[in-house]
């Protein structure tokens, strides 16, 4: 703080220019927290190659052995059961929580162009105002059916993939298992 010299008959005092405030806010004002990482592109692992069997460790589908169709950036992969084999159908899974297993599918024919995030976006529904939720009664939203554009991709995916798991035996039943560790399994030692 600087000061300011005031002469007064015969002595001189010096006067605060900036005077402190008489009171302190009751929180201090939180400042946004600086972030010092850099984005880098996500780069995956080199057992992640299309075609190859994945297993799911985390989710709604863990333990299920899926095949992967191709990357959606940002460490999503696009997986399939196929669906009539184990029930998991076309799905984004973050790479972090899949094994690559050394078992492959041939992916000749599998058209997987249309699929990318714009493919899984939810729709947005209207909100409802307070009136709206308490009338309501606190009641969950209804299961919306899948779309037949869905259905109908999810067939055309898995019929080309179905017809190459069919020409590999006991192929079909490997992807139809779950996969799970019991007492005495030592996972860094198993050849995937």
């Amino acid at each position: 703080m600087s000061n300011k010299s005031v002469t007064f008959g015969s002595g001189t005092r010096e006067i605060p220019v900036n005077k402190a405030s008489k009171w302190y806010p009751a929180e201090d004002d939180s400042a946004p927290k600086k972030v010092r990482k850099t984005l880098r592109p996500t780069v995956l692992r080199p057992s992640l190659v299309p075609g190859s069997v994945l297993i799911v460790l985390a989710g709604r589908f863990r333990g299920k052995r899926v095949v992967y169709l191709k990357s959606l950036g940002n460490g999503v992969l696009l997986v399939t059961g196929p669906f009539k084999i184990n029930g998991v159908p076309l799905r984004r899974v973050n790479a972090r929580y899949v094994i690559a297993t050394s078992t492959s599918v041939d992916l000749a024919g599998v058209n997987v162009e249309k699929f990318d995030e714009k493919y899984f976006a939810r729709e947005k529904e209207a909100k409802k105002t307070k009136e709206e939720q308490f009338y309501d009664g606190g009641k969950k939203a209804e299961k919306k059916p899948t779309p037949d554009a869905r259905k109908s991709d999810q067939k055309d995916v898995d019929a080309t993939i179905l017809k190459a798991i069919k020409q590999t035996p006991h192929l079909s039943n490997y992807l139809s298992s779950n996969f799970s560790l019991s007492k005495g399994d030592r996972p860094h030692l198993m050849k995937w």
